[in-house]
């Protein structure tokens, strides 16, 4: 309960600075041309508003609604998600949004991505010159990778080295890896120090990739124990710092990797079980460890293990055998680092949308639970921000789409009205609001719904 309210808490207060800064980049320009701006709201009030005020002297009401969901600016003479049609049969008046020229119109129109745009990078510079960056470089993993089954039928092996694609080299493990190798037509490896080209077939798919149990490719991590738990079931059969596990079960690992998987088929068993006999005989196995101080040795020994399936020890991880790289900015250097690392984002964002378009990129599809969960368990600042910018690059992308109700649509009909020097008619602009509206509907409830069927199991 208390990790769901900390992502809670923070999707909450990502999201309203998002939605205030982009409804206040739309209000910024209205104001600037001169338009009025009924009202300015964080979040939705359909039926009731939690608060409301209005200044002496000012055209525009100020309130938070109660619906989550988003939040709106409401300009007069424009038709927008409020369909106040009763409005445009009135004659337009100077400081409505329709009396305006189409290019004020158009700023008035892109003021909320250009806002959550710029915001984006401004957090990502701000991160950096705090934060500074740090990764591990593919190069300095002497250990290589743990691969799949599908990647080792295309010819990689485990223990192989990322070095280079056909088209870039590859420098880090993140997600641009990934995109990087779903994108490539070979791969270059470092294998017994010798460099070995993998080809790779046409249909690679990052979406493919990333769902896969196991994933594509992990770094390789020994099964090495950093620590013991005291009066654990690896404490009681002997196992001390440094050790490293060689079987489980009967059968061979040479890593965490292998470790996990050996570990995800037992608690299959495990959820089968239906008495506690059944129980205990599925969490009892052998464990195969040789010791540090004497590696020739091996010791099998059995072992009933915690109901969680664990052995009570310490895990090594990357930072146990590589040294990370670590970057630091000064404060002007962090801006065109931030916009270099935003931009970054936005492409590789743009790219995988490709995958929207098919069926599994249709059932990855979140809703708000999906987003919350991007989250961290604990609060943690350079996390939260990071999050929030992405967010932000996510926000000022979908509101660009050509839709009908969403900013890129009214960019849309105003880029045709200064080509063409024609207005697209007030019943067709209601009519297409209608629409876009009915289409962001239909992909909210889709990607909630996939949220609900994934926390019932069914996905």
């Amino acid at each position: 309960m208390e990790i769901f309210l900390i992502r809670l808490l923070q999707f909450m207060l990502a999201i309203s600075i998002l939605v205030l800064l982009h409804e206040g980049g739309h209000f910024f320009f209205a104001k600037l041309f001169g338009v009025r701006v009924e009202k300015f709201y964080l979040f939705f009030d359909p039926w009731f508003h939690l608060f409301e005020f209005k200044p002496k002297k000012s055209d525009t009401t100020y309130g938070v609604g109660w619906l989550p969901l988003g939040g709106y600016c409401k300009i007069s003479g424009m038709i927008d998600e409020s369909f106040d049609t009763e409005q445009m049969k009135q004659p337009a008046q100077p400081w409505e949004f329709r009396s305006k020229p189409a290019w004020q119109r158009l700023l008035i129109m892109v003021g909320g991505v250009l806002v959550n745009f710029l915001l984006a990078l401004f957090i990502y510079a701000m991160v950096l010159f705090t934060w500074g960056d740090s990764y591990y470089s593919l190069k300095d993993m002497t250990y290589g990778m743990k691969f799949n089954q599908a990647a080792k039928n295309m010819g990689f092996r485990d223990g192989d080295i990322l070095l280079r694609t056909d088209e870039k080299t590859l420098n880090k493990f993140d997600v641009d890896m990934y995109r990087d190798i779903a994108n490539a037509s070979t791969v270059t490896v470092l294998r017994g120090g010798k460099e070995v080209k993998v080809s790779l077939p046409e249909d690679m798919s990052l979406l493919t990739m990333l769902k896969a149990d196991p994933v594509f490719v992990r770094p390789f991590i020994p099964a090495d124990v950093d620590s013991v738990m005291p009066d654990s079931p690896a404490m009681k059969a002997g196992m001390q710092k440094g050790d490293r596990l060689l079987a489980i079960g009967g059968q061979s690992i040479d890593s965490w990797n292998e470790f996990d998987d050996r570990m995800g088929r037992m608690q299959d068993v495990l959820a089968a079980a239906t008495t506690p006999a059944d129980s205990l005989k599925a969490r009892t196995t052998t464990v195969v460890f040789a010791h540090k101080t004497d590696p020739a040795k091996r010791d099998t020994v059995q072992m009933v293990l915690n109901p969680d399936l664990t052995l009570g020890v310490g895990r090594t991880y990357l930072g146990t055998y590589y040294k990370p790289v670590k970057l630091e900015y000064g404060f002007f250097e962090s801006f065109p680092a931030g916009a270099v690392y935003g931009v970054n984002v936005l492409r590789g964002y743009v790219d995988d949308m490709k995958y929207v378009f098919t069926a599994d990129g249709a059932k990855s599809l979140g809703g708000f639970g999906s987003i919350g969960s991007l989250f961290p368990p604990t609060w943690d600042w350079m996390m939260f921000w990071r999050m929030t910018a992405f967010l932000s690059i996510i926000l000022a992308f979908m509101n660009i789409l050509p839709i009908p109700a969403l900013d890129g649509g009214h960019v849309l009909f105003l880029l045709y009205e200064m080509i063409t020097r024609r207005k697209p008619s007030e019943n067709f602009l209601i009519k297409a609001e209608y629409v876009g509206f009915g289409i962001l509907i239909l992909l909210m409830v889709v990607a909630n719904l996939n949220d609900i069927l994934r926390w019932l199991g069914y996905m």
